[in-house]
């Protein structure tokens, strides 16, 4: 078993997505970034690191038994042991995973640079460790408006992602209003020089018209638009405020 030690992670918990797990260089001065004092380094397959990365589904037991309690934490000058923490990667990628005692990978940070630069270098002579894992049709990964596929936020800024997916959380609660005028409405905001046509479409023909023109990149038109369809709902508006506030390390 191979051994990272002072491993500095910025946990984010509940990512499904790894494009949620942001890399160093985006990492903000209000995260909460620890220590591990010691964490065992696993090599494995493009497949199995890929459920890992983006996934929150069981683990292989006998890859939890393998590292269980392996891992130590260190706070306030103490060694904290951790049963089930881990760095893998499969020689592309690489990710620290902490499930917080379950089976799943609840926590997941990417690593600093020099870090990771010594994973790489200590697992290129490293055998893939197998384990026991096929992902049966219902563990496949099923991307949908709230759990956005990686093409839709692939070279965004950890802003401009976290706004995306207001966005789009906006958009999948006016599909749940089935208001047309208000749909309407939305799809007008977004295409002024479309006006005419929207008055013409039904519910369900606006809104996905609405959602496939706006669901690529992300511009100051994207951003605009995000702030006006957020307008009255406090708690949209939070998260808008919430995200303006940050900076970036």
């Amino acid at each position: 078993m191979m051994y990272l030690h002072d491993v500095w992670v910025n946990w984010f918990e509940g990512e499904e997505n790894g494009y949620n797990v942001c890399h160093f260089h985006e990492w903000r001065k209000d995260d909460s970034v620890e220590l591990l004092d010691q964490v065992p380094l696993l090599k494995i397959d493009p497949v199995l690191y890929n459920y890992i990365e983006n996934d929150m589904a069981e683990l292989p037991q006998q890859l939890l038994d393998e590292i269980y309690q392996k891992a130590f934490l260190r706070k306030n000058h103490e060694r904290c042991q951790l049963d089930y923490c881990f760095v893998v990667s499969d020689g592309v990628g690489i990710l620290a995973v902490d499930t917080i005692g379950y089976s799943i990978p609840i926590r997941k940070s990417r690593l600093i640079p020099r870090q990771e630069q010594l994973a790489f270098e200590m697992l290129e002579t490293s055998e893939v460790m197998h384990f026991d894992f096929t992902p049966t049709p219902t563990q496949m990964k099923e991307f949908h408006i709230l759990s956005p596929q990686p093409e839709l936020m692939k070279g965004l800024t950890r802003k401009e992602r976290q706004l995306k997916q207001l966005l789009f959380m906006a958009l999948d609660q006016l599909y749940t209003s089935k208001n047309v005028a208000e749909v309407r409405y939305w799809y007008t905001e977004w295409r002024p020089d479309l006006y005419q046509a929207i008055q013409d479409l039904e519910f369900d023909e606006a809104w996905e018209q609405l959602y496939e023109q706006s669901k690529f990149g992300w511009t100051a038109k994207h951003e605009h638009f995000c702030e006006n369809i957020i307008k009255g709902q406090p708690f949209f508006e939070k998260l808008w405020d919430m995200e303006q506030g940050h900076k970036v390390n």
